[in-house]
């Protein structure tokens, strides 16, 4: 099989991996974010981040792509004050919820961007620049014709691989199994990727767990875990 991606830039554009579902916002969500945004979400530009800039720190930075109500990501952002963090969702009760945790937990270390995901890697991310990608229960898009939606699909796969810096690692889970299966193959195929495990991995201990992941579980879901490391060399 060809190793080479689409090189059409509107190819990201073009194909959303994402729906806008409405959310009704609790007056606290409402709160949070008409007061907090300003200072917290980072606006969608077409000009690479200076994380030096934004954090005023030289920390490795770890970039959630859709993290949905924010649960895991301000656990991991409390417990890990000396790395930095920046969550990408669109939706928008999460984005409050989320602003809400960093200002009960007085976070410095944790950024939004409220933004389709691909857009912000394209245009936003500079290459070779993140230490870890967490990518946790996104939507399976379960239809076959609806396949070409899934976020971990190549060419996305090499997109992302291109943001992570060498040695840096992307941490996929999901309760969908047969996604886990897809997600795998399109990983093993994407150039500079390597999987630490053989096959799936382990559950990482550090991982917190999620309301949705508690709602594959009572389902009878598996929750299925993939880790892939970036080559050393850029």
């Amino acid at each position: 099989m060809d190793s080479k991606p689409p090189q059409e830039e509107s190819f990201y554009r073009r194909i959303q991996t994402f729906v806008l579902r409405k959310g009704r916002m609790t007056e606290g969500q409402q709160r949070d974010y008409d007061t907090l945004s300003g200072s917290w979400c980072i606006p969608f530009k077409k000009v690479p981040l200076n994380y030096n800039s934004i954090f005023d720190n030289t920390n490795e930075v770890t970039v959630e792509i859709g993290f949905g109500m924010g649960h895991a990501t301000a656990e991991l952002a409390d417990l890990n004050r000396n790395q930095n963090y920046i969550g990408i969702e669109v939706h928008t009760p999460g984005v409050g919820r989320l602003l809400g945790e960093i200002r009960r937990r007085n976070l410095q270390n944790l950024f939004i961007i409220e933004h389709d995901a691909l857009e912000v890697l394209q245009e936003m991310i500079p290459d070779n620049s993140v230490h870890a990608f967490h990518i946790f229960f996104p939507d399976p898009w379960p239809k076959k014709k609806h396949h070409k939606r899934r976020l971990m699909k190549r060419p996305n796969t090499d997109l992302i691989a291109k943001k992570l810096a060498p040695g840096g690692y992307l941490y996929f889970v999901t309760d969908w199994y047969e996604y886990a299966e897809f997600a795998l193959e399109q990983l093993e195929e994407t150039p500079s990727l390597n999987n630490k495990y053989t096959g799936f991995a382990e559950k990482q201990p550090w991982r917190p767990k999620t309301k949705f992941e508690q709602k594959g579980i009572k389902a009878n879901h598996p929750i299925t875990e993939i880790f892939f490391i970036k080559d050393e060399q850029k």
